[in-house]
């Protein structure tokens, strides 16, 4: 008897095996960013004597701080205002450090080389900005691998508005239905949801009790795919 561990890889298996064009989320997905992001956060937080919990910054993930910024939270709780561009300044130099040494998640490489292959194409949607999901991709010598990019700086509503993802798929030259999008965050899977997309939902260690209740299927790694 198969579990519905199995089964969900079995499913999302298929999934990939149908899709003609597969469509990557980046931050969380493709290498652990969002830890530390939510860390750098959590630090700010703790200084003001609050705790972050995870659930509660699940919100944003995905979405850019668009449908709810922790800044804008932490200023409710306290009564007061920060100077934002110290603090934030101060945040990313600890989030470039922490992650320094980053590289793909288990199985990322492995698949995207398989997908190239088998000649499957690919694109990156994000509501991060191009400066940092291109950097990142160009760091790890994996941009050649996509067709198309797409970020929040095109002018696009971010998720789980499924923009993006209709955009990349419109670049990819493929009908939404025949797309299939790889997400960690709950707007990611809602926005691929809204999109008309299949969507294989892995979650991380931030992402993790999130609602993914909108996937077609839920695994624990890429490297199940493989």
């Amino acid at each position: 008897m198969t579990t519905p561990d199995q089964t969900a890889v079995l499913k999302a298996r298929e999934l990939l095996h149908q899709a003609r064009a597969v469509i990557f989320d980046f931050d969380g997905l493709l290498v652990d960013t969002e830890y530390a992001i939510y860390s750098s956060w959590a630090r700010v937080f703790a200084s003001c004597g609050h705790p972050l919990p995870l659930d509660l910054f699940n919100q944003c993930l995905g979405s850019g701080y668009t449908h709810w910024n922790p800044g804008d939270h932490l200023e409710q709780l306290t009564n007061r205002t920060f100077n934002w561009e110290t603090i934030n300044a101060r945040r990313q130099e600890e989030i470039v450090r922490d992650l320094e040494h980053a590289g793909l998640l288990p199985g990322a490489r492995e698949l995207i080389c398989r997908l190239a292959e088998a000649g499957t194409p690919m694109g990156v949607a994000s509501s991060s900005s191009h400066r940092w999901v291109d950097g990142w991709l160009n760091k790890l010598d994996i941009m050649p691998y996509f067709q198309t990019v797409v970020c929040r700086d095109d002018g696009l509503p971010v998720k789980p508005d499924p923009a993006l993802f209709l955009k990349a798929a419109e670049n990819l030259g493929m009908p939404p239905s025949q797309c299939l999008v790889l997400e960690d965050s709950q707007n990611g899977t809602t926005a691929a949801f809204r999109a008309g997309m299949p969507v294989i939902s892995i979650p991380n260690r931030v992402t993790e009790q999130a609602d993914f209740s909108l996937a077609t299927s839920k695994i624990r790694s890429l490297t199940e795919l493989l």
